[in-house]
């Protein structure tokens, strides 16, 4: 099967990734016809949610404040402000793009099966053992984000912003597309940044990465992290901060993953020798 691939013509190799890509998008666009249909749903058990005082994470916040006999300190109660719309077409777009974002993410797994096809061909045994169980991993690691993003830094950052006032005189009136914007991209956001130790895990089996550069260069990190934060995030400071702490934490443990991996690469040569 490798050499047969690795015959193959450049176009020929297009041809097949053309099949790939076309089974991923049909994916893609059948899911998001699905949420489409599924609008109460979407928007007001999901995207909406977390604009009302009984949010699952507002609710585990005041328990949390309970049971460290702080009163309220943590309790949400209300969030005084009203999301608005002021395009006529507005809230249909916005909903075309939910819908799209949805499939997206519900699709994401097929999406990865369809690329590792792909790939796979062209590895030797030995890298397919080490890339064994990718799928899962990838996929596992990136529902782990979005649900990390929807039920902790996507609530923090609405409850943040929707409520501060710099003036009593001043009512914050948010527009629907903004709230929007601001839930999807940093829930989607956190599921790609959560692929951290996977990208370390490959880059290490190649010899780019060692557990000494990345420790070397643990500084730097923090620099690069806010940067991401701030490209992938919606352009306010308290976004980036809550992004920019689970990647701080992810490349502590991608230290200790490509530290795995090189060890176990060094105990199979002692092996062999």
């Amino acid at each position: 099967m490798v050499t047969e691939k690795a015959e193959m013509s450049f176009l020929e190799h297009l041809g097949v990734l053309r099949g790939h890509l076309i089974r991923s998008v049909i994916a893609v666009l059948f899911l998001t016809v699905l949420a489409f249909l599924n609008k109460s749903f979407l928007f007001d058990r999901l995207l909406l949610a977390s604009k009302e005082p009984d949010f699952i994470t507002y609710r585990a916040l005041c328990r949390i404040s309970e049971w460290f006999n702080l009163g309220d300190v943590l309790c949400i109660t209300e969030q005084p402000f009203i999301l608005m719309n002021v395009d006529m077409s507005g809230q249909f777009t916005m909903h075309i793009w939910v819908a799209f974002i949805s499939g997206i993410i519900t699709a994401f797994p097929y999406i990865i099966w369809e690329l590792w096809l792909f790939i796979k061909p062209a590895l030797h045994v030995n890298e397919t053992n080490y890339t064994s169980g990718v799928v899962f991993m990838v996929s596992f690691l990136f529902f782990i984000g979005v649900s990390f993003g929807y039920f902790m830094i996507a609530p923090l950052s609405v409850n943040f912003l929707g409520t501060y006032q710099v003036s009593e005189m001043v009512s914050n009136q948010i527009n629907l597309s903004s709230f929007i914007s601001t839930v999807t991209t940093i829930t989607f956001a956190c599921g790609i940044i959560f692929q951290l130790p996977i990208v370390v895990y490959f880059l290490t089996i190649l010899g780019v990465l060692t557990p000494q550069t990345m420790k070397y260069y643990r500084a730097h990190s923090i620099v690069g992290a806010l940067i991401i934060s701030a490209v992938i995030t919606p352009p306010d400071l308290s976004s980036q901060i809550l992004v920019t702490l689970p990647l701080l934490v992810l490349y502590e443990i991608s230290i200790y993953i490509s530290k795995y991996v090189l060890n176990r690469s060094n105990s199979k040569h002692e092996i062999k020798s």
